[in-house]
């Protein structure tokens, strides 16, 4: 959970850096610093309101049966599925265009005043904040009541992403990004598959989906998940020492699809024309 929340945390934390890093270097270097504790108060307002939402979330199960738990965390499993699936995506497509994008919006928000740049600000980080809420409160279902290691992670990871961010507004650290979001968005394609394989077994212990006791494999003997190599299988992929059949072919079938679909690199719109 460590390993696989830090790598979340690192990605999520480090779009929403470089994107609070484009609007503020865009401000300062037009001479509009007067602006900047705008951008602060957006980005404020995102995380609070990430973080609170993150908070509901995980105590209002509290008062659900078990039933209602485990179909609520399932539900939620496959929205953190769709939001991860929808951000290695977005940001291989954007990549090369999001900067240009940024300061111009944040050039039309200075014309229309003050409120419209906290509002650009929000939108911008708030879109991974809540990403990362769902995120947290499906790490914290699958891990278990009482351990913190998936706050360890996600906080981690924000670190490290807010550090490297700023190396790079700072001009200190140079890598290449597109690289990098390319092995991170590899990855999170299998932290997406085990998420979406325990969403899967969630629902099937609310009964509504069947198959709970179908199992494709029970390795609870051989490769139990308290030992050092069941806990480091389930701490990055979610692994299962009892996978259902259904929880199987969905980890194979989205890793099958998502991972050569994301893999592959798109044609340029030139490239497209000739």
């Amino acid at each position: 959970m460590l390993v696989s929340n830090g790598l979340i945390g690192l990605r999520e934390g480090l779009e929403a850096a470089l994107v609070v890093s484009i609007l503020v270097a865009f401000l300062v270097k037009t001479d509009r610093r007067d602006r900047l504790p705008f951008v602060w108060l957006g980005v404020g307002i995102a995380v609070v309101l990430s973080v609170g939402f993150g908070a509901l979330v995980t105590f209002t199960t509290a008062t659900m049966t078990f039933e209602q738990q485990e179909a609520f965390g399932g539900g939620m499993s496959l929205v953190a599925v769709a939001f991860v699936t929808g951000m290695i995506f977005w940001m291989r497509s954007t990549a090369r265009t999001i900067a240009a994008e940024l300061r111009g919006k944040m050039d039309q928000a200075l014309k229309v005043g003050p409120a419209a740049v906290v509002v650009l600000s929000f939108l911008a980080v708030g879109r991974e904040g809540l990403e990362t809420a769902v995120f947290f409160y499906s790490s914290v279902q699958s891990a278990g009541v009482g351990t913190t290691q998936p706050l360890i992670g996600f906080v981690v990871g924000i670190a490290a992403a807010v550090a490297l961010a700023y190396g790079l507004y700072r001009g200190a650290i140079r890598f290449d990004l597109g690289k990098f979001f390319t092995w991170t968005g590899a990855l999170l394609v299998f932290v997406a598959a085990g998420v979406l394989a325990y969403g899967l077994h969630d629902l099937q212990e609310a009964a509504i989906l069947p198959g709970l006791n179908t199992l494709a494999f029970d390795l609870s003997d051989t490769l139990p998940e308290g030992e050092w190599l069941g806990a480091l299988l389930k701490g990055i992929f979610n692994y299962s020492q009892r996978t259902s059949v259904l929880q199987a072919v969905a980890w194979v079938a989205y890793v099958a699809i998502v991972l050569p679909l994301f893999l592959i690199k798109p044609r340029s719109r030139a490239a497209g024309d000739n």
